[in-house]
C-alpha cells in the first residue's frame, strides 16, 4: 500500500485549500440563511405531574419504600394512557383545535423522571401560547381520566406550562458549526480525492515515486 508523507498531506491541502475555504463560507452561509429564515421556530412548553397508585390498590407490605416503588412502576402505564386516542380526541374537542389524533400526538413527548413518581409532559409548537394550552390541557384531561378508569385520585399538578420565550429549534448557531465542519471534511476528502485521481506526472519526484526511475537532469523553463 503506497504511503504518505506529512509533508505530502502538507503541500495537497495547501494546494487545494481555496477550494476548501470557499466549501466552508458556502456551507456557512446556506446553513445560516435556513436556520435564520428558512426553517419554523419550534416552541416547548412542559407541565409536571406527580401521580400515586390506585385507591384499591392494596399491597401485603405497607412499608412506604415498597409502596414507593409500586407506584414508580405505575408511573409507566400512566405515561402510556397520556398518549392514548382517548386522551387525545378530548383534548383536541375542548380546546377545539383542528388536528388530527397522530398530528397532536407528534406535538407530545411524555418521559418519566427516573426514580421518580413525576411524569413531564412536553408539547411542541410554532406557536409558544398553543403550546402551552396543550400542555395544561393535556394535564387535566389525564387526571380525569386517570380517575375514571383507574380510580387514583392522588395525583397532582406540580408544575403548570408556562408560555415559552426562547425556542428550542432550530438552534442557528449549532447548525453553522455543524455545517462548518462538514464542510472542511468534505473539502479534505475532494481535496485528496482529486489528487488520487491526478495520475499526471509533474516533478522529477514523481518519476522517482511512478516509475522507478533515477533522474538525470531536468530542462528549465525559460521565459522569452
Amino acid at each position: 500500500m503506497e504511503e504518505i508523507s506529512l509533508r505530502e498531506i502538507y503541500y495537497i491541502l495547501k494546494k487545494r485549500m481555496g477550494m476548501i475555504i470557499i466549501l466552508l463560507i458556502l456551507s456557512l452561509a446556506i446553513s445560516a440563511v435556513v436556520s435564520f429564515y428558512v426553517l419554523d421556530k419550534q416552541y416547548q412548553a412542559n407541565t409536571t405531574l406527580m401521580v400515586g397508585r390506585p385507591k384499591d390498590y392494596v399491597t401485603e407490605n405497607k412499608l412506604e419504600y415498597n409502596e414507593l416503588l409500586l407506584n414508580q412502576r405505575l408511573v409507566s402505564t400512566y405515561g402510556e394512557l397520556i398518549k392514548t386516542r382517548t386522551v387525545a380526541d378530548r383534548v383536541i374537542e375542548n380546546m377545539g383545535l383542528s388536528l388530527t389524533y397522530n398530528q397532536l400526538r407528534e406535538k407530545l413527548n411524555v418521559s418519566l423522571v427516573k426514580d421518580t413518581e413525576i411524569i413531564r409532559i412536553s408539547v411542541i409548537d410554532t406557536d409558544p401560547v398553543l403550546a402551552a394550552e396543550i400542555a395544561n390541557e393535556t394535564s387535566e384531561v389525564f387526571m380525569e381520566t386517570v380517575q375514571e378508569i383507574m380510580k387514583v385520585e392522588n395525583i397532582q399538578v406540580i408544575d403548570t406550562a408556562q408560555v415559552p420565550t426562547a425556542p428550542i429549534q432550530p438552534r442557528p448557531l449549532m447548525n453553522i458549526a455543524i455545517a462548518g465542519v462538514l464542510a472542511v471534511m468534505l473539502g479534505v476528502f475532494i481535496a485528496f480525492l482529486i489528487e488520487f485521481l491526478d495520475t499526471t506526472i509533474k516533478t522529477p519526484e514523481d518519476v522517482e515515486k511512478h516509475l522507478g526511475l533515477p533522474v538525470i537532469g531536468s530542462i528549465p523553463m525559460v521565459e522569452d
